[in-house]
């Protein structure tokens, strides 16, 4: 029984979840068949019931695992025969420094950039509880809180500077070949090119150049997903 994808879609089945973008390159890292399902943000109650509040979500035969790094573990458990995610104990310590890097950093520093654009990519039934959430989150409104981002833009791609220096000497953050530290990362930047024409990285970046990398993979995968460049 193929593997049950289940991620967050807006308008057009635009997917923009970083986390789930963690989970799609997981699974092609894995070379696994799944079937890819699109949910509302209002929806993802109905996957799995009151336990599963975010996405992804994957079903995998009959039992369900949410959370992306719960299910690169998953992934990784139940099928070590295929390529692996972390490469051994010291790639997971690594992406477990990454994971927290990249929520504290970069996702900060993305949301506020990019936050009307995530608004008005929702589906309709998901624009109050956007909104409202995210109001709460910043305590201001969406308008104010990405308003001015062309001034605050380069503080964000300055705290990149450990990222660059790395992709600038290496053509992964797992060194000549990928690992889960790089779909960590890259879902990242994937969330921005999908939902906003705002240009987050400049194209001279060597982060640009390692995201456009990661996202040649697995036949182009990122790349050939809908988004603005």
């Amino acid at each position: 029984m193929a593997i049950v994808f289940y991620d967050l879609a807006g308008q057009d089945q635009r997917n923009f979840s970083p986390f789930c973008w963690r989970t799609r390159m997981a699974l092609a890292h894995k070379g696994l068949d799944y079937e890819h399902r699109g949910v509302a943000f209002t929806a993802i109650k109905n996957v799995g019931g009151p336990d599963y509040r975010t996405v992804p979500i994957i079903e995998d035969d009959g039992q369900l695992v949410g959370d992306s790094n719960a299910i690169a573990e998953h992934l990784e458990a139940q099928y070590p025969d295929r390529p692996s995610l972390f490469g051994g104990a010291a790639g997971r310590g690594l992406c477990n420094f990454v994971h927290g890097w990249t929520n504290s950093v970069v996702h900060a520093g993305v949301a506020p950039l990019v936050l009307m654009d995530i608004y008005a990519h929702v589906r309709t039934e998901d624009k109050d509880y956007i909104r409202a959430s995210r109001e709460k989150i910043f305590g201001r409104p969406l308008e104010e809180v990405q308003a001015g981002r062309e001034d605050r833009v380069e503080a964000f791609r300055a705290a990149l500077t450990p990222l660059r220096l790395t992709v600038r000497r290496q053509a992964f953050l797992g060194g000549e070949t990928p690992n889960y530290a790089d779909y960590i990362v890259f879902g990242a930047f994937q969330w921005a090119r999908t939902i906003s024409d705002f240009r987050i990285l400049a194209e001279d970046d060597p982060v640009f150049a390692w995201f456009l990398r990661v996202g040649e993979l697995f036949d182009g995968l990122g790349r050939k997903a809908a988004g603005y460049y």
